[in-house]
């Protein structure tokens, strides 16, 4: 239900922005829109909205739901361009933000446009091309990860690398308290207070430097931890890591390299992931 409500928050402030007003949604209509798979609930709410608009409705009832996911799933092709570019809540004003850049869902959005993917599929997919078959990209601006990068072709993660300065602690244990992970000790008490990062159990939010008072510990790098071969499905796969933390700049390159790379070895629409289990990832170093 929270995915859902963050969801539809997103929706909305989307719509204000584009000078559309928001229609309301009945408790039916709004229960049958969350059964939808996710990867397309957000184009199903849209449309449905379109038909309601169309009816000159203030309110989205099942009539609607169930009328738009007919003409959606009869006409499915017509809704596919190729790609997907997915965002978390993060530049609406999300406080957990370890990595902030707006621009870059429209950067890479371009990229995609650009390599014109739909008549990629649809030349290289005997038959109709699908939703999953689409080059998904997910941009999460912290750890939590709400828009699932793990398991989409290529999937972001805001990161901030915590640095320990020679700033005197005042061992106020902030920083240790704001560590989900429990990442940040003081094993050694009989000193002066030095807090220790625990580098492997550290997932780089950045939060314990938000909340230091002294700049003990301050944000270092920030950019993005990237994911690669990521995909549901009859076999699902958790996108595979790679070493370092990221610049904008530096996204955007492997983007285009994981295109490019998508569409030299694609085989028969085959997803991204199992397409690197037989090329590797030498060209992404």
């Amino acid at each position: 239900m929270q995915i859902c409500s963050i969801g539809s928050i997103i929706n909305n402030v989307r719509k204000y922005t584009r000078g559309e007003e928001p229609v309301k949604w009945t408790e039916e209509a709004e229960n049958a829109i969350g059964k939808v798979p996710f990867f397309v609930r957000k184009i199903v709410r849209k449309k449905v909205e379109e038909e309601a608009r169309q009816a000159e409705a203030r309110t989205v009832t099942i009539r609607h739901v169930r009328t738009s996911q007919q003409r959606f799933l009869r006409n499915m092709e017509d809704e596919i361009q190729g790609y997907r570019v997915e965002t978390c809540f993060g530049p609406q004003g999300c406080r957990n933000r370890a990595a902030a850049d707006d621009d870059l869902a429209d950067k890479i959005d371009k990229i995609l446009a650009s390599r014109n993917l739909k008549r990629f599929l649809r030349e290289t997919i005997p038959g109709k091309i699908k939703m999953h078959h689409e080059f998904r990209i997910s941009i999460s601006d912290c750890p939590n990860a709400c828009s699932r990068p793990q398991i989409v072709d290529l999937g972001l993660l805001g990161a901030c690398r915590p640095e320990v300065t020679g700033e005197q602690c005042s061992e106020c244990g902030a920083c240790a308290s704001a560590c989900a992970e429990d990442a940040v000790s003081f094993p050694d008490i009989s000193r002066s207070a030095v807090p220790v990062i625990d580098r492997a159990g550290c997932l780089q939010c950045g939060q314990c430097a938000t909340v230091c008072p002294t700049g003990t510990i301050i944000h270092g790098k920030r950019g993005y931890r990237i994911l690669v071969g990521g995909k549901l499905g009859r076999h699902p796969r958790l996108g595979m890591e790679l070493p370092e933390i990221y610049s904008s700049s530096d996204v955007l390159d492997i983007v285009e390299r994981c295109i490019d790379h998508f569409m030299l070895h694609n085989r028969q629409g085959e997803r991204f992931g199992d397409i690197l289990a037989r090329t590797g990832m030498n060209f992404l170093f």
